[in-house]
């Protein structure tokens, strides 16, 4: 292991993560402290949740007791430490510990909590870009559409029917295919606008790929662009089909979506307020949505170029 100096070591675990549901919190807690607590790092953990989260890393990035922030769960909890650390140069280390972690997959850190842990241990970091919309900072992407609609069902009926995350996903993918919202947006960059009526407009931080080989990651995060695609779908039946093909990995960009790239965009609507989708989490936000990309605004601890081709830069 290459000699880093030491460093305060400040840890934000959301205990409410689905890792934790498969290894006990005092386990999880003993391994990071073993693996990082080298060469001298003080390592101190926090067990929070929710709006806890970003108010312990504010408050540790404020009083300067913390040389990199380190944080345990999903994309959501990755998203909300990353937005206290936007421009600060102090790093973000990540475990994966939520259900899909997309970023963490995009910068070729592993899946498993041990191998993690090494990679911030090691010490090498690289700098990527984070996405902005209304002053809210988000990792991967955002939506607007069938997907908020869809997340606010699910997460009611868990929530006040007590359903299990499967039958609630089933039962609120039926109701949006039977109330199919269609959503009119007026969509506005540097060099393009356009007025349209979509099901689904997706905005991510850098490129998403289509193909089945590399399906819903992302080329490069630091590409310095905001990549926007709108669903052309106007009926039930063409949504299914579409998402159909998404699955496959079979979608068609001319044909199926509206896509450009740009570094900013404003996205408008007759409703006053919207429903967004950001990393995953849907706030209610007022129109017109103003999102940017921010260019190499995130520092994070990522494999070095010798351990993988993942797409980040130094």
């Amino acid at each position: 292991m290459q000699q880093i100096k030491t460093r305060r070591i400040f840890v934000v675990l959301n205990t409410a993560a689905a890792g934790f549901l498969h290894r006990p919190v005092r386990e999880i807690c003993g391994l990071i402290t073993s693996r990082l607590a080298v060469q001298g790092n003080a390592v101190e953990v926090v067990l929070a949740f929710g709006g806890s989260l970003d108010r312990h890393a504010r408050e540790t990035i404020a009083n300067g007791s913390a040389d990199a922030v380190v944080a345990g769960g999903g994309d959501g909890t990755i998203g909300t430490l990353a937005a206290a650390l936007v421009n600060t140069e102090i790093p973000l280390g990540i475990l994966p510990l939520g259900r899909l972690n997309h970023f963490a997959r995009d910068l070729g850190i592993p899946p498993t909590l041990e191998e993690a842990l090494d990679i911030i241990a090691r010490g090498h970091t690289a700098v990527v870009d984070t996405g902005e919309v209304n002053g809210r900072i988000f990792v991967n992407n955002s939506s607007l559409g069938a997907y908020p609609f869809f997340v606010i069902d699910r997460e009611r009926r868990r929530r006040r029917r007590g359903m299990q995350r499967p039958i609630a996903f089933l039962l609120a993918a039926f109701k949006l295919l039977r109330l199919f919202p269609l959503r009119r947006f007026s969509v506005r960059s540097a060099d393009w606008s356009e007025i349209c009526r979509t099901p689904c407009l997706f905005v991510g931080n850098n490129q998403y790929q289509l193909e089945l080989s590399a399906l819903g990651r992302r080329p490069r995060l630091s590409a310095g662009q905001l990549w926007i695609y709108i669903a052309r779908q106007q009926t039930r039946l063409q949504l299914v089909w579409f998402t159909f093909k998404s699955l496959l990995g079979l979608t068609d960009p001319e044909r199926d979506l509206r896509v450009f790239h740009a570094a900013s965009v404003e996205i408008g609507s007759r409703a006053g307020r919207l429903e967004v989708a950001i990393d995953g989490e849907v706030l209610r936000m007022r129109s017109p949505l103003h999102y940017r990309i921010r260019p190499a605004s995130l520092r994070v601890y990522a494999p070095s170029p010798a351990q993988t081709t993942a797409p980040v830069d130094k």
